[in-house]
């Protein structure tokens, strides 16, 4: 008998099935403790009565204290950012989006978006002024691309920036914008004579507003605002000199959609820990009803799709990792784990019957925030599409 054969077997964990942290090395598991333990300190307290008012008191402070753990454009180096690997990101936004959807899109919008944008395309100055106040949570960042009549047709936008002088003159409106109202700047998607260009643009330019949307009933903890340029002027400088065309902004989203498909775990994890627990003190003649047959299936179903989705994510982070991660296979991670994590909220509704509807637990609650998670940065329709031409080399986009 050899010495392998002779080694016991690990016990088995309920909350690791698939021993998937065995992938994961000390400094791995150290950060996501760190951003955990930070969630649960200053968001899981809290999160129901924000969510019920729909608001996002002391966003300022949060940033800066999320800032402080490196967790705002934590996988990109130098200018203050922890150069963490993508693996490390996505666990952050996994424990992030635990807490809340709303919480990680301050996350991803700062660092994938934003602060991505300036780091790989911006100049040499725009990255010195701006990205260590951002990695430090002093400056918060926004990303326009949206706009009222063209979200998945970008190519579309109406918003033009127009050469004046050695100035641009920026006119136009973005919408569904996460930080808008509370941004120090924003990195803003043109038509121009040239081509689509990106825009570093102060928010106290003139001319710049950003009034919040209310009346919400999805992604309630988060600040979500139009943005309103009326010929705002801006110095020759304003532009992104190394990306013309859509390559640029969709290479943005990319980065951002990989954080979602952690993210979206998060948040069915949260829901099918809810689940569980309440299984085992629920009763129902007279017995807990995680004793009963359907109740098991439930949760053996949900295991199996939540677990799968994070060994997904951990695939596809190793592959950003080693440079190998193609936006189709971004897009693949999305459109499984999104869908799959609302699926899990729902089912996890069911088995906590009429309380899986209260604020008390967190299952509605990321239920409603995950249909935000499912349309934004790339539709299902979207998805799928991508991956339709990329497995039959048809364009079904026109």
């Amino acid at each position: 008998m050899s010495a392998r054969s002779r080694t016991p077997l690990p016990p088995f964990d309920p909350t690791d099935p698939l021993g998937i942290d065995d992938l994961l090395d000390p400094e791995d598991l150290a950060i996501r403790e760190t951003v955990r333990t930070w969630a649960a300190d200053r968001v899981l307290p809290h999160i129901a009565e924000w969510y019920e008012k729909g608001e996002l008191p002391g966003i300022r402070d949060l940033a800066r204290e999320l800032g402080s753990i490196g967790a705002l454009g934590m996988s990109l180096q130098g200018y203050g950012c922890a150069g963490a690997s993508a693996v490390q990101y996505g666990l952050a936004c996994l424990e992030l989006e635990a807490a809340d959807s709303g919480i990680r899109s301050l996350v991803s919008v700062q660092g994938s978006l934003a602060m991505y944008a300036i780091h790989r395309f911006g100049s040499e100055e725009q990255k010195q002024r701006w990205l260590p106040g951002m990695a430090a949570g002093e400056i918060i960042g926004c990303f326009g691309l949206t706009e009222p009549d063209h979200g998945s047709d970008p190519a579309s936008m109406r918003t033009f920036a127009k050469r004046d002088g050695t100035d641009w003159v920026l006119t136009g409106r973005k919408m569904w914008i996460t930080n808008g109202s509370v941004a120090g700047v924003a990195v803003v998607w043109a038509h121009t004579d040239d081509g689509i260009r990106g825009f570093v643009v102060p928010t106290d330019a003139p001319g710049f507003s950003a009034p919040e949307i209310k009346h919400k009933w999805s992604l309630r903890a988060s600040v979500t605002s139009e943005l309103v340029m009326d010929e705002v002027r801006l110095p020759a400088d304003a532009v992104l000199p190394e990306v013309t065309g859509l390559k640029g902004p969709l290479s943005c989203l990319s980065h951002a959609r990989y954080g979602i498909v952690w993210g979206a775990m998060g948040a069915a994890r949260s829901s099918f820990e809810a689940a569980v627990a309440y299984s085992k003190t629920r009763e129902q003649f007279g017995r807990p009803i995680g004793g009963f047959q359907l109740t098991q299936a439930k949760l053996a179903d949900m295991a199996v799709e939540l677990h799968k989705g994070i060994l997904l994510a951990h695939h596809l982070g190793r592959r950003m990792d080693a440079g190998r991660l193609r936006p189709e296979q971004v897009s693949f991670g999305k459109l499984n784990n999104v869908r799959e994590a609302i699926e899990i909220c729902r089912t996890s509704r069911t088995i906590l019957g009429a309380n899986g509807i209260s604020l008390e637990y967190p299952v509605m609650r990321h239920a409603t925030n995950l249909e935000s998670v499912l349309t934004y940065e790339g539709t299902v329709e979207m998805h799928q599409l991508v991956l339709g031409k990329a497995l039959t080399g048809i364009d079904a986009f026109r």
